[in-house]
């Protein structure tokens, strides 16, 4: 070895028969025996061999069969092969065969689809989507919302009064908590309303009940009432009075029960006691009044009627005999705007042309001017505020008309009083024209002379 040669110290040098020929360092003994081989002091790498996988503990368990262990066979078997290498797997391959990537599917599975849902599918066709049903979901109502759209409900129900198109209407709306409030602005529109109003206002409550509205939020929205009842008789003065009659009248229909009266005092003197709150005097008025109807004789039946009959409920002789005390009472007083409320609260728009009929009757009759006067005035006012129109106007006038083969009877020169009083009306736009030209004329009779036996001039 040349002697620039220099050896690295982890260079282990051994000999064939596994003995020691020098040292590590180099240092060789001067021996001849011990002299060093060339071959032998080159260096012998371990060479990396890959490690055997120990057999775990379940190919320790598994019998062998004709001398060949089961670990053997398993690793025998192609690495491709889809089956589960474990003795628990039913050897089944992935997904049914739909597995892998990119794959939508089992090959033909989409000969069973009826329909491509995804819009962004090529297959999609948008006509063939039929059995697929979308439900419109409404929005909960803001408080603002919620009175902006139940109050047009409302009027227009007392217009055309089916409570069911009501029901319908409302059904529709997300009203969530706050339902209730559909039987309080019922109650305080019917405050300033007639008392037809305020019946259709009852009917409707006892149809919405059970169907829309609850039992709990029937008492809530007749608390709510009563809560607002001082702000509410500032408008309304009869207030108390009429609140004590609807709550009266849904005790008789059902709709509250027959305990709300007490019980509703009860709480109002805990909550005096506790918080040092009372109920106030419209409260307690509407209250006893509310008392005092259910606790007369016969009052769930007496109650049915708390409102009167109204409108055009009424009989035709009882609605004839209103309007002729009311020409009479304005005949005595002149007061056109008393005339006008006591027509207004019969509630029977319908039925004005009596009044005209008997009006100009009574003209015909009286046979006086200042009459005459008079009832032009309150036609006059009545025909301009539009309470009597011209289609009621004139079928007043047309009753006259044919009823004065009648008249005549009883008062002679009615044609005459008839043309004078009709000419009036005309000129103050009370008539028309085209009824002007159907007043009868009466033909006057003229004859010759006294000497020719009564015999008529041509």
């Amino acid at each position: 070895m040349a002697s620039g040669d220099v050896l690295s110290p982890e260079v282990e040098v051994f000999q064939q028969n596994g003995e020691v020929e020098g040292d590590v360092d180099g240092n060789f003994s001067d021996s001849p025996a011990a002299s060093p081989n060339l071959n032998d002091l080159r260096p012998k790498l371990k060479a990396k061999r890959r490690a055997k996988r120990s057999p775990s503990k379940e190919e320790q368990q598994l019998p062998s069969t004709n001398g060949v262990n089961a670990s053997q066979l398993s690793r025998s078997k192609p690495r491709y092969d889809r089956k589960s290498r474990t003795a628990y797997g039913r050897g089944l391959p992935k997904k049914g065969g739909a597995g892998g990537k990119g794959v939508w599917g089992k090959p033909g599975c989409e000969l069973d689809i009826d329909g491509v849902i995804d819009e962004k599918d090529p297959n999609y066709d948008s006509d063939a989507q039929g059995n697929y049903e979308l439900e419109t979901i409404a929005p909960e109502l803001t408080p603002e919302e919620v009175e902006k759209t139940i109050k047009p409900v409302i009027q227009e129900y007392f217009e055309h009064g089916d409570t069911s198109e009501v029901a319908v209407t409302l059904g529709e709306l997300n009203l969530g908590h706050k339902k209730h409030e559909i039987a309080t602005h019922a109650v305080s529109m019917a405050l300033d309303k007639h008392d037809s109003h305020r019946e259709m206002t009852s009917r409707l409550i006892s149809d919405l009940y059970g169907n829309i509205l609850t039992h709990r939020e029937m008492a809530a929205a007749f608390d709510s009432i009563l809560d607002d009842l001082s702000d509410l008789t500032l408008d309304t003065p009869d207030a108390p009075h009429v609140v004590g009659s609807f709550i009266a009248r849904a005790v008789a229909d059902d709709v509250l029960p027959p305990k709300y009266v007490t019980n509703y005092k009860l709480s109002g003197d805990s909550k005096q006691a506790s918080e040092g709150s009372s109920l106030t005097q419209e409260m307690i008025a509407a209250l006893d009044r509310a008392h005092v109807l259910l606790s007369m004789k016969h009052g769930m039946v007496r109650l049915d009627n708390v409102w009167g009959v109204g409108g055009g409920q009424r009989p035709v002789k009882y609605l004839i005999k209103k309007m002729n005390m009311l020409l009479r009472e304005y005949l005595s007083s002149r007061d056109i705007q008393e005339a006008t409320r006591c027509l207004q609260e019969l509630e029977v728009p319908h039925f004005h042309h009596e009044l005209v009929y008997e009006a100009v009757v009574t003209v015909l009759e009286a046979g006086s001017e200042q009459v005459g006067t008079a009832i032009l005035m309150l036609l006059k006012s009545l025909a301009d505020a539009i309470i009597l129109t011209v289609d009621q106007m004139d079928r007043g006038f047309d009753r006259v008309f044919e009823s004065m083969p009648d008249i005549v009877l009883d008062v002679p020169n009615a044609h005459t009083i008839l043309e004078r009083f009709s000419e009036e009306c005309f000129n103050k736009g009370v008539i028309t024209n085209h009824t002007k030209a159907k007043v009868p004329i009466r033909a006057r009779k003229r004859f010759v002379s006294e000497g020719d036996g009564g015999r008529i001039k041509e």
